[in-house]
């Protein structure tokens, strides 16, 4: 009677779901803002409505994700850009960018509190090509081509982060434990009856 007590308490000991956070990124893409939306598991948002809000709240526009999770932006003013994702049941995300990052997509002069961190850098002089030298044209193929190849890495590296975090290690370790307690507890009545 005390096995079936025994048995039916861990069969009825509550299982931990698999939580998942949503994961929300932005960055520049040539003359847009490009970013992604979805599921740390790998599970992108697929038509899902982003809201671009600046500083002040204001909405400075709304955009929606394309089959893959991602979406494209075009901004208009040098503020800081905050994007904002619902994925319903509480699966809320939020990111920003910041006002410099803004200003250089739009081709605009960075605000004077961010000259002085880039006025020590030195231009290339041993012969190579700066970006300053390609054509709009030629930036967005790179741009494109570079896009491509990064976001399936970029969901794979979301994933495996949320796959094998801290939590579920130990987690693991936990249930492992668990099991050679149950082992040696049952071992030992055995031993005890005989």
């Amino acid at each position: 009677m005390k096995r079936l007590v025994l048995i039916l308490m861990l069969c009825a000991a509550p299982i931990s779901a698999m939580a998942h956070k949503v994961l929300l990124s932005v960055f520049p893409s040539g003359d847009v803002i490009e970013g992604e939306i979805g599921f740390s598991n790998g599970v992108m948002a697929v038509d899902q409505l982003v809201t671009v809000t600046g500083p002040d709240g204001a909405v400075l526009g709304e955009t929606k994700t394309d089959a893959d999770g991602f979406f494209l932006f075009r901004p208009e003013l040098p503020v800081t850009h905050i994007f904002r994702g619902d994925l319903g049941a509480g699966h809320v995300a939020e990111v920003t960018m910041p006002a410099q990052e803004v200003a250089t997509i739009l081709g605009k002069p960075r605000p004077a509190s961010d000259t002085a961190s880039t006025s020590g850098a030195v231009a290339p002089t041993n012969g190579t090509t700066t970006t300053a030298s390609l054509t709009a044209e030629e930036r967005a193929v790179i741009a494109a081509a570079v896009r491509d190849e990064i976001r399936p890495l970029r969901r794979e590296m979301a994933a495996t982060r949320e796959h094998y975090d801290l939590q579920s290690v130990l987690g693991g370790m936990g249930y492992i434990f668990g099991l050679f307690g149950l082992g040696f507890y049952l071992a030992a009545r055995r031993k005890l009856a005989a």
